[in-house]
């Protein structure tokens, strides 16, 4: 079986780019690049394996899946050791909105969320 696709990331567009980079790099660890002179202005934040795209938004606000859909996150990524993530965040002040918990869809996860009101979650296929 041919495996044509390697990996992904997210694109989070954002109404203060700066802002929302500055909070991935001092609260979550990532770190930045920034390609704001390219003909499309973005950030890329890479942490570990992890990749995320910021893009200006042009002023409009962030709107949650859970807002537009009554549910669901904005992210997932996939973790080994989320005890130790989670401990790293609490102590960075990010905010928690889930605990690490096992769910009824056999992950064992937790979610923050971030400065642009996003869910994320970090969790990993337990069983």
């Amino acid at each position: 079986m041919k495996h044509f696709l390697l990996e992904s990331h997210c694109v989070f567009p954002t109404p203060d780019i700066i802002k929302t980079a500055n909070f991935y790099e001092q609260k979550m660890g990532f770190n930045v690049v920034q390609y704001m002179d390219s003909n499309e202005p973005h950030i890329c934040l890479y942490r570990d394996t992890t990749e995320i795209i910021l893009t200006k938004s042009n002023g409009q606000k962030v709107i949650p899946n859970r807002d537009l859909y009554g549910y669901g996150y904005d992210a997932y990524f996939i973790t080994k050791d989320q005890d130790e993530l989670q401990k790293e965040f609490i102590h960075s002040n990010v905010k928690i909105v889930r605990t690490l918990d096992n769910t009824d869809y056999n992950n064992k996860e937790f979610v923050i969320e971030d400065i642009d009101g996003r869910w994320i979650g970090f969790g990993i296929k337990i069983g």
